[in-house]
């Protein structure tokens, strides 16, 4: 899974923003963003990672030519930035033209690109979706929810699953055994309808 990229110049910036993910998630850390030392509560890695994809998201936003204010963000603009995101990619994904198309594990190396994996996209969006709500965004206009937004991920699943040959299944949630209800404490039958 991709793990530290890091964010430089790209086609619509002109300030670098460095980035540091763990190994389960596309971007993180903004170099503006900032922690109050006073602060007593302890975030959860969750937290903190939002945050830091949220202040990413902000810098984004800024550097943008030109610049746009989060009022102003639609699902086409957070589509242009998972497209900018991909050149730090670590995950290969082979061309159809490649001969290890469709193979988990690919016996040699290949010139094939490398691009943000679709997990780590899909968790980058579940994050920013709660941080814009949590920054006082109304639902109906969250762009990270956006139909085109959706779309994509869906596009990128797919055909990143038939690159590399790995199936992206839903995984079933694990339900606890039932106990199995003593006969004593079984219903009774109805009465009768005789007379």
């Amino acid at each position: 899974m991709d793990s530290n990229p890091e964010i430089v110049n790209g086609p619509n910036t002109s300030n670098s923003i460095t980035t540091t993910t763990t190994a389960n998630t596309a971007i993180a850390s903004s170099s503006s963003s900032s922690s109050s030392p006073s602060s007593t509560t302890t975030l959860s890695r969750y937290e903190n990672q939002k945050r830091r994809d949220w202040n990413t998201f902000g810098q984004y936003l800024r550097n943008h030519r030109p610049p746009l204010s989060l009022s102003r963000c639609s699902g086409a603009h957070v589509l242009e930035f998972l497209r900018y995101l991909d050149q730090f990619g670590k995950t290969k994904v082979h061309t159809q033209l490649c001969p290890f198309f469709g193979l988990p594990n690919p016996p040699a190396p290949c010139p094939c690109p490398l691009r943000q994996a679709w997990g780590s996209l899909d968790a980058l969006i579940g994050r920013l979706r709660a941080a814009f709500e949590e920054n006082g965004g109304k639902p109906e206009q969250n762009p990270f929810g956006a139909r085109a937004v959706r779309l994509y991920l869906r596009e990128v699943r797919d055909s990143q699953a038939k690159a590399r040959g790995i199936s992206y299944e839903k995984k079933k949630r694990k339900r606890p055994p039932q106990q199995p209800q003593p006969a004593a404490a079984a219903l009774p039958p109805p009465p009768s309808a005789s007379q």
